[in-house]
């Protein structure tokens, strides 16, 4: 294997895998990334089983000169650093003796041990003569607005993952931790042949996210029993799905309110935000909400440092008055995830789920469950 590539381009695409290498993983291979070259390109591969990212570097645009085909599996670790440091433009790779790994420019030489291809696992990377597509901008917007709620607790690893739901045109996603719920809800440009019913780590497709750049195209999902397959522009990225029934959701949704106030977003995240201050605790910082006629109250006291309250103008619709306490984290979470100005909050009761949406996205609802605090 021989070549001459531009750096800057090697270093996007190593990058880009290297978020699929784990220095913990077992197999001491898995550390390593997957050099293939032939005579349309290079490729990349990383993988640590849990998920695995390919990105293919075409010829084209004259950023790569191939002399020798070839592939090499080379240590993550010293690539990345070795390509992320040197100066110049351009850099060489060859591989002597099948497993010594020249990379060199004008000024610099680095001598690497490599691994055998032979010795990397034999990863299946298929796809589905018809996959479901959605927009880039869309699917990043599904998952900025849902993925936060995921769980980080391990002991009940359904709740860690994003829960997506496909039925015809129509692709509901969710995530709950068990104290907020996110759900998004939107029509696809076509209907898919089959259903799912899928879990996707949360911590993967936050992964995805990452990597995949603000281009208009589509979005490929290939959907298997056991993992899912993103195949974006020269991007392939593939995750395991979580086993296991995730719960049913939709019952904790409430039908009737008997109170909706009318907020700006920005203004009550930036009261919740100043109420929270006063707390060793940030992530259960709890926050008392209360209306009186058209004002509403924000409070919040620590024993060991002191008490504030915040007041603000709000819309309601409904004669009753609320007093309910909630984690100011989830909260704001909640509020963060809407695009637009205003936000309808409904609720149904002092220890009842309290219902966040917007007239101008109704694709989106977000769910606080209320904390006592007597």
């Amino acid at each position: 294997m021989k070549l001459k590539i531009k750096k800057d381009i090697l270093l996007e695409a190593l990058n880009k895998v290297s978020k699929a290498i784990s220095t913990k993983n077992l197999v001491p291979v898995l550390a390593g990334i997957k050099f293939e070259l032939s005579n349309n390109g290079l490729t990349l591969t990383a993988s640590d089983n849990d998920i695995t990212i390919q990105t293919f570097i075409d010829t084209s645009n004259n950023h790569m000169t191939i002399e020798k085909e070839g592939s090499i599996i080379i240590q993550g670790k010293y690539i990345l650093d070795i390509v992320r440091k040197l100066p110049d433009e351009f850099i060489n790779i060859e591989v002597i003796d099948n497993l010594k790994i020249l990379i060199f420019t004008e000024n610099s030489e680095f001598n690497l041990n490599g691994i055998s291809k032979s010795e990397y696992p034999n990863i299946e990377l298929e796809i589905n003569k018809n996959p479901i597509l959605i927009s880039n901008k869309l699917f990043k917007s599904i998952v900025s607005q849902t993925v936060f709620a995921a769980s980080n607790d391990e002991s009940r690893p359904i709740l860690t993952g994003i829960n997506f739901k496909i039925l015809d045109d129509n692709l509901e996603c969710n995530s709950t931790d068990s104290y907020r719920l996110a759900r998004k809800i939107i029509k696809l440009n076509s209907k898919s042949e089959e259903a799912y019913n899928i879990v996707i780590p949360s911590k993967n497709i936050n992964e995805f996210i990452k990597i995949i750049n603000d281009s208009e195209k589509n979005i490929e999902l290939h959907i298997f029993n056991s993992k899912i397959l993103f195949k974006y522009e020269n991007i392939i990225f593939q995750s395991r799905l979580i086993n296991g029934t995730y719960p049913n959701t939709s019952n904790l949704l409430p039908d009737e309110f008997v109170l909706d106030i009318d907020v700006n977003i920005n203004d009550l995240y930036n009261v919740i935000d100043r109420a929270s201050i006063l707390t060793s605790d940030k992530e259960k910082n709890i926050v008392t909400l209360e209306t009186n006629e058209n004002k509403l109250y924000v409070r919040s006291s620590s024993a060991e440092i002191g008490r504030v309250e915040e007041k603000m103008k709000i819309k309601k619709n409904g004669n009753e008055e609320i007093k309910i306490s909630f984690v100011a984290k989830y909260m704001m979470e909640a509020l963060k995830s809407f695009d637009c100005e205003n936000v309808k909050i409904s609720f149904v009761g002092e220890i009842k789920p309290i219902i966040l949406n917007s007239e101008t996205d109704e694709t989106l609802i977000q769910l606080v469950l209320p904390i006592r605090t007597y």
